[in-house]
């Protein structure tokens, strides 16, 4: 009897997960972590920096109190 090909299909997923992914090692996963969380912050200090100089720009063009 023939398999059916979504059954071939989830065995061949589960043996490509388990035998050929690398997975990190829990110091690469928190180096990651920390490099994310930093340019996360980074790219929220830009953005709200630029918003405030919008705001401000636009206050001063339309005289906004």
């Amino acid at each position: 009897m023939k398999k059916l090909k979504v059954l071939t299909d989830i065995e061949e997923s589960y043996n490509e997960l388990v035998h050929k992914v690398s997975w990190p090692t829990k110091s690469e996963l928190a180096n990651s972590t920390v490099v994310v969380m930093v340019a996360s912050i980074l790219m929220a200090l830009v953005i709200w920096l630029v918003d405030l100089g919008i705001n401000k720009m636009m206050h001063l063009i339309y005289g906004i109190a």
